[in-house]
């Protein structure tokens, strides 16, 4: 099915003129106008818009003929910009976000607007304020989050390739969830410009795809300097495809004893360690290492993470965008109404936390203190890659969970990201593929095998994930809902 086709097989079927641009995309809009009202992954879309960018595709391009689907936090000229929060609701984009400019050079185009967490505070796309997305794999559960829709979207064949953005993990854990590939850049790698920001240390954008060698492609075309990104770092293109089809002699994988503990569902364990025997019988060499401030990283996470969101989210006021409440009869009031209407409650709890973090007081017993022990996370992280190449771990402790079972209970949400939002703190790329399947009340649920890799070593990252794939015929397998 075209669909489910990888970038780099349709971009074959393109360049050769078997299918056109508007073709794939036709194919895609019938999934969507089919798939979408059981998995709920798309606010909207416009297909008008996009069939007349398919028509003047130019096929020479990397990317040409391209659609991808877009997280409702990314800026598209024209198009709706929610958050999927109602403080934003009516707000269309007047730029494109830097890595829509990107993707439109690369020959891509955008294609619908994609479900997620409102302001991407949360880790299952039940907490966006229109409606949740449920995973293709079994509608009973969520797709993981907050980039749920990103995922979901891709595994049920609506979307060829999308994009997301990772604050703690919103990337890596619901492409694990859903049985995908979620690549979280280096910080700094691609440009956050056109972003709606959560937390501006911690955000990156970054792929989510059927398979490693469509992740690479699409980072090519992501990544590159901005100066309209004062965390953009000026390093020269690369080409993220070129170590693709190495094998692995020599590479040391490291594993973290931290990241081994119970609380891991036992078939996930399972896949995770067949997964580093098949590293190993490719040539790899496992060494367990330690990164001993672990336990901290969720409570510096969340100290970090609600501190930035406090400060960020203060431009939602009522005054110069976006919703305003009509109960107000002066200013204050007006902030007061405004807020309480527009936001949602996971995204009032998380304002609350850091707004109290950071007050007079509280601020060097909680904020300072929190920077502190994220630079040990990071020097933990340093360490390790003084031994080793590359860290393996789970991506989350679970598979997919069901609609509402941590809905009450925030603290359980936040575990979920357990394994992922060090990787944030540090700076650090990572990626989430396909590594098995547990069995579950009868039903097939994906699991997702993580590597992570020093700053600025994504090309190392993708060589070993792309080995494992190829090895493995876990990618190939596509959800029931067909």
């Amino acid at each position: 099915m075209l669909p489910f086709l990888s970038i780099a097989k349709a971009r074959k079927l393109l360049v050769t003129k078997k299918i056109s641009p508007r073709e794939l995309l036709d194919e895609l809009q019938k999934r969507i106008v089919t798939i979408n009202p059981k998995v709920q992954a798309y606010l909207s879309w416009d297909y008008e818009k996009a069939a007349l960018e398919a028509q003047r595709a130019d096929l020479s391009k990397p990317l040409g003929g391209i659609p991808i689907g877009i997280k409702d936090a990314i800026l598209v000229q024209g198009a709706p910009a929610f958050s999927a929060s109602r403080i934003l609701e009516g707000y269309q984009a007047s730029y494109d976000a830097t890595v829509i400019k990107n993707l439109r050079a690369a020959g891509a185009y955008p294609l619908g607007r994609l479900n997620m967490d409102e302001f991407a505070m949360g880790s299952s796309t039940e907490t966006s304020a229109f409606h949740p997305t449920y995973n293709p794999w079994d509608l009973s559960r969520t797709p993981g989050g907050s980039s749920g829709g990103s995922a979901a979207a891709l595994a049920a064949g609506m979307a060829m390739a999308a994009l997301g953005s990772d604050t703690g993990g919103s990337i890596r854990q619901p492409a694990a969830l859903c049985g995908c590939v979620g690549m979280k850049p280096t910080y700094g790698r691609v440009s956050r410009y056109g972003l709606i920001a959560f937390a501006s240390s911690l955000d990156q954008i970054g792929p989510l795809t059927h398979t490693v060698e469509d992740s690479a492609l699409l980072l090519n075309a992501l990544a590159g300097p901005d100066p309209k990104d004062s965390t953009s770092l000026s390093l020269p293109g690369e080409d993220f495809t070129s170590q693709l089809g190495r094998d692995l002699q020599g590479i040391r994988i490291g594993i973290p004893k931290e990241y081994f503990v119970d609380g891991i569902e036992p078939q996930v364990r399972q896949c995770v360690e067949k997964a580093i025997a098949q590293l190993t019988s490719l040539g790899a060499e496992a060494v367990e290492i330690s990164l001993p401030h672990t336990q901290y990283a969720v409570s510096v996470y969340y100290i970090i993470v609600t501190a930035e969101a406090s400060s960020n989210l203060a431009r939602f006021d009522g005054v110069r965008y976006g919703h305003r409440s009509k109960k107000a009869n002066d200013l204050l009031s007006l902030y007061e109404q405004t807020r309480e209407e527009g936001f949602g409650a996971e995204v009032k709890r998380r304002i609350i936390l850091g707004t109290y973090v950071l007050s007079s007081g509280y601020y060097d017993a909680y904020y300072l203190r929190a920077q502190k022990v994220r630079t040990l996370i990071r020097r933990d992280f340093e360490e390790a890659f003084s031994k080793v190449d590359l860290l393996v771990s789970a991506t989350s402790p679970e598979t997919a969970f069901r609609c509402g079972e941590k809905s009450n209970d925030p603290l359980k949400m936040y575990l979920a990201d357990i394994f992922t939002i060090a990787a944030n703190l540090a700076g650090i790329c990572g990626i989430s593929l396909p590594c098995g399947f547990a069995q579950k009340e009868g039903k097939k649920l994906p699991v997702g095998l993580q590597l992570l890799g020093p700053s600025f070593a994504e090309k190392m990252l993708f060589r070993v994930a792309h080995a494992y794939e190829e090895a493995t015929a876990w990618h190939q397998d596509p959800p029931p809902l067909l």
